[in-house]
Formats: structure tokens, C-alpha cells, sequence
């Protein structure tokens, strides 16, 4: 009795899953005798609503790009010109501006002082006995014509007088040495710039020819760039150099030699490149700079196009079938591409790529290989917001109120 009534309760449950199977199957058969009927085909859901740009030409500035150090045009060293001699003042610091003939430092004159009055002592004596010596001499040559002294004598008080100027003029000289020594107590500078180094310190004992400042002759830098002999024949003097410094500023330059030689072990050649005076850049510092060459045409798309993944750059393809195309939805191929120079917001790609390819725009970065998306809006020119070029969405367009009353004060005016 109780297995009966469980046969009568499973009949319905039977029948409806029949009739579900055959529906199942007849709908299927539609399908596949039918498939052009839109409403048969089964619409996926995109994995994200994309905005779609066409590549485009541009023109873009061909640039040869170069790393090298900025170095002083010129340094000056200042030396010390006196011989174990106490510093008794340093007037600079490392940074400071000097110009030409500006005191730097000063070492103690109280030796050099007291030589040099001896060495006047010594000039006056000996232009005193040369006094005599002249006097005697003239009174020889009075006599001569008497007899009274022999030839002999006479060309005695000759020479005596000769020696006694030639006297003077040495302790002239060694007077003069000590004014030198006494003037070179003061160190000076030999032309205007900035001091770069300092090794004088008071109360120091320094010897002659060593140094005691550097000086960045005239505060001017150069970039020396090195460059391979390959890409030698492409820089000419003139050529204007963007060079970037570590901080990112960017700074213009200008050729102003090539270096006459090519190093032998690494086969490049220095090329001397002037800054202007910025505080932007400083001597040590290791910069990268581009050759403005010209301008060629080059196949562009923008940047937010462009996925770099695994260290390689792709862009991803519309693939649209007609179906697709009718439910607005598509499907995205990734696509390996090469790319090469940037301008702005724009990437050229070298390879990979064809103009008239429909690609995706925003969002490309969140997308894999096949993945069904949604087309908002095509963008043919890679425009913001994905609007074509020239073209505006009705809603976007807001008519302000004074305008809407000027607007209508004219529909009402009658014409004059």
C-alpha cells in the first residue's frame, strides 16, 4: 500500500522533469538550425565596460640619449707661495662667491716683516759706499791729467766705484725678494668663482706649492657625455641637450666641442656640453641627457593603453563578431608589442601593432587574454572621458540659465 502511494507521488515529479529535458533540447535544436536569430544567442557578462581608441601618427623628436658626469669648466687651485710660514687668518669657506684679487687667507708677516727691513738696512749701506766709491773715482779722474796717480791707481777707484753700484743693486734685488715674500702673505684669489674645497686651516704650517683652495673658475659647469663612435657622426656642435639631474629637473644645454679622441678601452669620446648657472646642478653629479636630432612620424597610442607584464608590453585587440557587435560587447586579444619613444601621454609602439587596429583604451591593465568586454563609448583619437574627436555626449552638454533667457528673450523679439 505505502510503495503505491510513492509511485503516485513520483509520476508528477517524472513528467515535469521530461518535459524540462525536451524543452531543454528543442530550444538547443533552434539554436543550431537558427544561428543567425539574435534572440537565441545566449549573452555573456563582460568582465568590464572598456572605452576603445584607434593608433594614431605622430610626430615625435628623435633623440640620441647619453649618461655622463657634470664637471667644473676650469679649476683653479691656490697654492701657497711661502715656505714654512704659520696661517694666521683663512677669509673663505667651501660655497662662497670670490672674485678676482679677493683676499683668502693671510699668513703671519712678523718674519717676513723684520727681513725685509734688513734687506733695506742693506741697501741703504751699500748706497752709501758707492757714494764714496763714485766720489773717489771722481777725484782720480781730476788728476789723471796731473800725474799725481799712476793709471793704475786711477782705474783702481774705476772699478771700485763699478762694484760699489753693482753692490747696490743686489741688495736692491734681495730687498725686492723680501717685498715679494711679504706680498705673498696674502693669498688671493687668481679669477672669480665659487670656492669648491678648502684645506687651509688656521694656525697650520704650510710649505711652498701646497694647496690650500679649489676654485670653480667663473661658477661654470659642463656634462661630459660619453658617446660611442657609432652615434659620433649624429652630434654637431650647437645641438641643444635636455639633461635631467638626479632630482628630476630638467635643464638645457648646449654642445660646445667634441673631444678630439676616442678612448681606447671603452671606444667612446667625451662630448663637452655647457650649463648654464642653476642651482639646479652641481660638479659631481652623474646626469642623463637627450640629443634633439628632429622629428619623424611614429605610430602612437596613449600610455594607460599599454600593459608591461613579465617584462614584456602588450595591448589588447578588439575581436568583435557580429553577434558580439549587435549585444555591444567584444572580445579582447593580448598582443605582444615593442615599444619605443614617449611624448607626453602617448607610447609609440615599433612593432606588434597596426594603424587601423581597434584597441582598448582605460582599463586595459585589468584585463586577460579573451576576457568579453562592454564597449562604453569609441574613442578614435584617444581622447579623455573616451569621447571621438570632435564629437560630444549630449549629456555632458549643460546650457547655463543666462544663456536659456537670452535664448528665449530672442525666440520672442520680432525681427528689426
Amino acid at each position: 500500500m505505502k510503495s503505491e502511494t510513492q509511485n503516485a507521488m513520483t509520476k508528477p515529479a517524472v513528467i515535469i522533469t521530461t518535459i524540462i529535458l525536451i524543452a531543454g533540447l528543442a530550444v538547443g535544436a533552434y539554436v543550431l538550425a537558427n544561428p543567425g536569430d539574435k534572440k537565441a544567442v545566449a549573452v555573456g557578462k563582460p568582465a568590464l565596460t572598456v572605452n576603445t581608441v584607434n593608433p594614431q601618427m605622430s610626430e615625435l623628436g628623435i633623440k640620441l640619449i647619453a649618461n655622463g658626469s657634470i664637471t667644473a669648466w676650469q679649476e683653479a687651485i691656490v697654492g701657497a707661495e711661502v715656505n714654512g710660514m704659520r696661517l694666521n687668518a683663512v677669509r673663505v669657506n667651501v660655497g662662497d662667491q670670490v672674485m678676482r684679487g679677493q683676499e683668502l687667507a693671510t699668513f703671519a708677516p712678523e718674519t717676513v716683516e723684520a727681513e725685509l727691513a734688513q734687506q733695506r738696512a742693506s741697501v741703504a749701506e751699500a748706497e752709501a759706499s758707492a757714494a764714496e766709491a763714485q766720489t773717489n773715482a771722481e777725484r782720480a779722474r781730476t788728476l789723471e791729467a796731473s800725474g799725481a796717480l799712476s793709471a793704475q791707481q786711477i782705474n783702481q777707484y774705476f772699478t771700485a766705484a763699478k762694484t760699489a753700484e753693482s753692490r747696490v743693486a743686489a741688495a736692491r734685488a734681495v730687498a725686492n725678494s723680501a717685498q715679494i715674500k711679504l706680498k705673498n702673505t696674502r693669498v688671493l684669489a687668481p679669477d672669480s668663482g665659487v670656492v669648491s674645497a678648502r684645506t687651509a686651516t688656521v694656525g697650520a704650517v704650510v710649505q711652498s706649492g701646497q694647496e690650500l683652495f679649489r676654485l670653480i673658475r667663473n661658477n661654470r659647469l659642463e656634462w661630459r657625455a660619453e658617446v660611442t663612435a657609432a652615434e659620433l657622426d649624429k652630434v654637431r656642435v650647437g645641438q641643444i641637450v635636455a639633461l635631467t639631474t638626479p632630482g628630476g629637473k630638467v635643464v638645457a644645454g648646449k654642445v660646445r666641442m667634441l673631444a678630439p679622441t676616442i678612448d681606447v678601452q671603452t671606444r667612446n669620446t667625451i662630448v663637452y656640453v655647457d650649463l648654464p648657472k642653476t642651482d639646479d646642478v652641481r660638479a659631481g653629479m652623474f646626469a642623463k641627457g637627450e640629443f634633439e636630432l628632429g622629428q619623424s612620424n611614429a605610430l602612437t597610442v596613449p600610455q594607460q593603453a599599454v600593459v608591461v607584464r613579465d617584462g614584456f608590453s602588450y595591448v589588447f585587440v578588439i575581436k568583435q563578431s557580429a553577434d558580439e557587435k549587435n549585444n555591444g560587447q567584444s572580445r579582447v586579444a593580448q598582443i605582444k608589442v615593442v615599444s619605443g619613444r614617449r611624448a607626453g601621454e602617448r607610447v609609440e609602439i615599433t612593432e606588434g601593432l597596426k594603424a587601423d587596429q581597434l584597441i582598448v583604451g582605460a582599463g586595459a591593465g585589468f584585463l586577460n587574454d579573451g576576457d568579453l568586454v562592454g564597449i562604453a563609448v569609441r574613442n578614435p583619437a584617444g581622447n579623455p572621458a573616451g569621447n571621438p574627436a570632435g564629437t560630444t555626449k549630449s549629456s555632458q552638454i549643460q546650457t547655463p540659465a543666462s544663456a536659456r533667457v537670452s535664448t528665449a528673450n530672442a525666440a520672442t523679439t520680432p525681427a528689426q
